[in-house]
């Protein structure tokens, strides 16, 4: 995880930040950003240890790759899922359609009419 710095940045952030910060105050600041760098260390390898002993042994079987949300493509996701072999129904005949009992036919969707003296249906705590 270097974040995209190279040696020429860091160069760069150390002398932007030694003309704002000034030669009298720099090694201050340079002691207080080592403190952070350790105490961001310790609190790292404090977590790292608190998860080993919470999860146990299994921990080292987990493939955490596996969960990298960068790995997971919308386009890819899509592409897979359309490509996916799915078996197609067979296709009906018309007259199967007509002569199919009532019972499996389904009943036109029929969109209620509003009006002034029947509203829609307004939750109160939904909003």
């Amino acid at each position: 995880m270097d974040f995209g710095l190279t040696f020429e940045k860091l160069l760069l952030i150390g002398v932007v930040a030694a003309i704002i910060i000034g030669p009298e105050r720099l090694p201050k600041a340079a002691e207080k950003f080592a403190g952070f760098v350790r105490k961001a260390g310790e609190y790292l390898r404090d977590t790292k240890s608190r998860m080993r002993d919470e999860i146990g042994p299994e921990i080292d079987d987990v493939d955490w790759r596996k969960l990298d949300p960068r790995q997971y493509d919308p386009r890819r996701i899509i592409r897979d899922a359309l490509l996916e072999d799915t078996p197609k129904p067979a296709a009906a005949a018309p007259a199967a359609v007509a002569t199919a009992p009532l019972a499996t036919r389904r009943a036109p969707l029929v969109r209620p009419e509003f009006t002034r003296e029947s509203p829609p249906p307004f939750d109160l705590e939904a909003t």
